[in-house]
């Protein structure tokens, strides 16, 4: 039966995205086909409350990714035995499977947000048609210096994907490699909320603070000669950090906060963990620099 306002193509699209499996198709049904889409496996019971909740949202926020991933419904009382293997001991109990195995999941009601966020995330790791490909040509294009058709590819990206989040934050550091960072702000503050908590979007957003940063800082000479007059002056050391920061001196900049960290952790509200943070997320996560600052800055947190 047609649900109100559901055409017979939106039922058999939905069908072919959202289905049923037992002990017998398991394998067939989740294990074998995450080989080449990622599947959502929903564990639920008639008699379980949340799940009628969940359930739901579930299979919308599913068919709205566009076929990138499917879902698969179990019963848990109907097949005990799928549930004993995976050690499922409440629902509901979410799992996703990739390439022939779990790869994330989730138990217990959570909030659509969430859902959504989970079902985006795993969306990701399928098939997107090429565009994987064209974000790595448009990253190296601007590692080449080549901002210009960087953002073109970046741009061309979003016209295919509009949430794609990797392009979007290529993009905005597409301008500021341009210097052009009223437009790099207006890309940002323009992007879906769905994916506006991205990591993508935090490092492009850290990059632009640190770009207005920059546009500010004194000359590094000189509030390097006020640090060793005065090295008591927490706003002088700050004002170094931004400006060596700004010059390119990444590593000194970062030094000059951890001394600052140290000597008075609360001045002006925390402003060397906060800016530490800034540089830290403007780095891509593996950079050794982000790595021992974060470490250095953590054991002294917690001395």
């Amino acid at each position: 039966m047609l649900e109100f306002g559901e055409t017979t193509t939106e039922k058999s699209e939905n069908a072919a995205l959202i289905s049923d499996s037992t002990e017998a198709t398991f394998m067939q049904d989740v294990v074998e086909a995450s080989k080449e889409v990622p599947i959502i496996v929903d564990f639920w019971a008639p008699w379980c409350g949340p799940c009628k909740t969940l359930g739901p949202m579930l299979e919308q926020a599913v068919t709205e990714a566009g076929g990138k991933v499917r879902m698969v419904k179990v019963n848990v009382d109907e097949n005990p035995q799928i549930s004993a293997q995976l050690k499922i001991q409440s629902i509901p109990t979410v799992y996703a499977f990739f390439d022939g195995k779990p790869v994330d999941g989730f138990q217990g009601a959570v909030q659509g947000s969430e859902i959504t966020a989970f079902v985006a995330k795993m969306a990701e790791l399928g098939p997107d048609g090429g565009l994987a490909e064209a974000v790595e040509a448009a990253e190296a294009m601007l590692a080449e210096g080549a901002a210009v058709d960087a953002a073109e590819t970046f741009a061309a990206i979003l016209e295919e994907e509009p949430d794609n989040a990797a392009a979007y934050g290529g993009l905005v550091r597409a301008h500021l490699a341009l210097d052009d960072l009223e437009q790099a702000e207006a890309i940002l503050n323009g992007a879906p909320a769905e994916i506006s908590a991205a990591p993508e979007l935090e490092l492009a957003h850290a990059q632009l603070e640190l770009a207005k940063q920059a546009a500010d800082a004194g000359p590094v000479a000189e509030l390097r000669a006020a640090v060793d007059a005065d090295p008591a002056s927490n706003q002088a050391r700050f004002d170094l950090a931004l400006a060596l920061h700004a010059n390119g001196d990444v590593q000194e900049a970062v030094d000059e906060l951890l001394e600052l960290f140290r000597r008075d952790r609360e001045w002006d509200g925390g402003a060397a963990k906060s800016q530490l943070f800034t540089i830290f997320d403007a780095l891509q996560a593996q950079d050794p620099i982000a790595l021992n600052g974060r470490r250095k800055l953590s054991s002294m947190i917690f001395v």
